[in-house]
């Protein structure tokens, strides 16, 4: 991915963002915060991150362990994975966040779309309401909920949609030993590619407007049978087989995302934060992600 692509913040102030988890998405954002002279701090718990956590642009805190610093801190991204006691960060540093809560210009959660639940494939926008059923999405709006009843703090929730991009996605799965293409009818998926993420963060951080709540999707919800389908097409590969989904042998987790279909409206990142998506749609995405292996 050529990061330089996403230099849409140019308006944006410098500060110093604080990112707890800083993996996937956190270092996609990164990438674009640093060359623009932001400091950056993101927690690991696994010390052997810390090299790819620095190429990044950000200064590793391999946490727990080292206490987190915020003096200083400006915006804040929270990646951690939720439990069923909700947010960790939270649970160790409630105090501590609540009471430098007019420090902060902009926090920014990193929730997901299982929040909505199961809607039978229909659309589903920022107004509908959470209704999660797989325990993931549960622990997910307790999350939000927490983060949200900090008072003063200038919360922004992003529920992000399936994320791919460089190292991640359909490529890497046709690799596998007997790949099949899972179909159950009528069953869609919403997705992002993580440069479109780091995008929509940076908007967010260029103008705040605490409390608010996006969908972070692309424009085509579609069967995840055919992005594979599209992706061997670009490798050259044979189309691999397709297995209907009730004869499939999937685990618990895998099977658990087929429990939930619907169609996640992106309006309000375009709308609002003015995004204009690199990748709007998964065969753009594919087709660069090709382009720059």
């Amino acid at each position: 991915m050529h990061w330089q692509e996403l230099q849409i913040i140019k308006g944006i102030m410098t500060g110093t963002l604080f990112s707890f988890g800083h993996g996937y998405s956190a270092q996609a954002l990164s990438h674009v915060l640093h060359p623009q002279g932001w400091r950056i701090c993101g927690t690991t718990r696994d010390p052997a991150q810390s090299a790819t956590i620095r190429a990044s642009g950000a200064d590793p805190v391999v946490w727990p362990g080292q206490v987190p610093n915020l003096d200083g801190v400006t915006h804040i991204l929270i990646s951690t994975a939720p439990n069923a006691d909700g947010d960790p960060v939270l649970a160790a540093l409630h105090d501590e966040i609540a009471a430098r809560a007019d420090q902060f210009e902009w926090v920014g959660y990193l929730s997901t779309t299982a929040v909505y639940g199961d809607h039978q494939g229909g659309w589903v926008d920022e107004t509908t309401q959470a209704a999660p059923t797989a325990e993931r999405g549960k622990w997910r709006v307790k999350a939000e909920q927490q983060w949200q009843a900090v008072p003063d703090l200038p919360t922004h929730i992003f529920r992000l949609a399936g994320i791919y991009g460089p190292g991640r996605g359909p490529f890497s799965k046709l690799k596998r030993v007997g790949m099949r293409r899972i179909v159950k009818p009528g069953q869609v998926f919403s997705r992002i590619h993580v440069a479109d993420i780091a995008q929509v963060l940076a908007a967010s951080m260029a103008a705040p407007n605490p409390g608010a709540v996006y969908n972070v999707c692309d424009d085509e919800p579609v069967p995840p049978q055919d992005v594979i389908a599209y992706a061997a097409e670009l490798q050259g590969l044979p189309l691999p087989p397709a297995v209907p989904f009730d004869q499939a042998d999937l685990t618990p987790m895998a099977r658990s995302f087929y429990n939930e279909n619907k169609r996640v409206r992106n309006d309000r990142i375009k709308e609002e934060l003015g995004v204009s998506l690199l990748y709007p749609n998964y065969r753009v995405g594919l087709e660069a992600l090709m382009r720059d292996t």
